[in-house]
């Protein structure tokens, strides 16, 4: 049976700089995940604009008062 070789991972920069050392600028608009994705909007759940609230509030049962 052969031997596997795998390649090695450098964490380093090509100048020999290791990641942890990489600069990273933080400013007002720097967006690591958007607020909302795209599946949690009533399209990504397969859902039709307009909804009916308005019809289901109307219709409660008379015990919800």
């Amino acid at each position: 049976m052969a031997a596997l070789v795998l390649p090695l991972v450098s964490t380093r920069e090509p100048d020999g700089r290791a990641d942890d050392d990489r600069a990273v600028e933080l400013t007002d608009d720097f967006v690591v995940l958007p607020e909302q994705t795209a599946d949690d909007t009533d399209h990504g759940w397969g859902e039709r604009a307009g909804g009916n609230d308005d019809w289901l509030l109307a219709e409660r049962p008379p015990h919800w008062g």
